[in-house]
């Protein structure tokens, strides 16, 4: 009875270590000012700047279900990928951010207005469960980067299994999607290129190193960075 209540209280804390309106997310946060905010910034601006400086190409978009019940899963190389993420979605894109940059007060307050939501990479907290949940009520998108940070390209390692155990717990599927080329920054018009495959979405299940495998080789095809399973490292 000691153990379990040592670690109902170990949950506790490190559920109260992100602030309520940081990592906790109601279906009416996400609200139409939201979107259109989201989709000003992402699909006219940042978008634009993807097509004129680097030249952007996004191959299977028939891929998207028209529902919201799935995860977009992509590798992470750079900055530019959640706004990149987010241009190529048919909806809105409720991204998941580390816990770290909602310490400086600006970003957090434009980070709350895209719809991000903060998250501890090291612990898949109550909040995130719930906010995950809460999303699927909405007409948005739960978005992941597996690799919680940014990796250098080439290969596909460093995965956290938190996204495969948030598509068991919430039912939702894995959508993959792979970028090349935001690892390359562009000063010059039309210098740059980047690339985004969206592949066909994986189903969820109980097996969550199965969905993480699906995943990491899905990211490989896509990519043709060579994935690395943690049962290979």
């Amino acid at each position: 009875m000691k153990t379990e209540t040592n670690t109902e209280q170990q949950i506790v804390i490190k559920t109260k270590t992100l602030s309520d309106n940081e990592c906790y997310r109601r279906p009416e946060f996400y609200n139409i000012w939201r979107r259109m905010l989201q989709f000003f910034v992402t699909h006219m601006f940042y978008k634009t700047i993807f097509k004129i400086m680097y030249r952007l190409e996004v191959h299977g978009t028939e891929n998207l279900p028209d529902h919201n019940e799935y995860i977009a899963a992509s590798n992470h190389l750079s900055s530019l990928d959640p706004p990149l993420v987010c241009g190529v979605l048919n909806k809105g894109g409720a991204f998941m951010a580390k816990k770290e940059l909602f310490n400086n007060p600006l970003l957090r307050w434009w980070l709350n207005w895209l719809g991000a939501f903060a998250v501890d990479r090291d612990n898949l907290s109550i909040s995130t469960i719930k906010t995950a949940m809460q999303i699927k009520k909405t007409g948005w998108v739960l978005g992941i980067f597996p690799q919680g940070t940014r990796q250098d390209p080439g290969k596909i390692t460093n995965i956290t299994k938190g996204f495969a155990s948030l598509a068991k717990k919430t039912k939702c599927g894995i959508v993959p999607i792979g970028i090349t080329g935001t690892d390359k920054p562009a000063k010059i018009p039309f210098t740059g290129k980047i690339i985004v495959r969206i592949g066909k979405m994986i189903p969820y299940s109980d097996n969550i190193q199965d969905m993480v495998d699906k995943w990491g080789y899905s990211i490989q095809e896509l990519t043709g960075y060579q994935y690395i399973s943690s049962k290979d490292e």
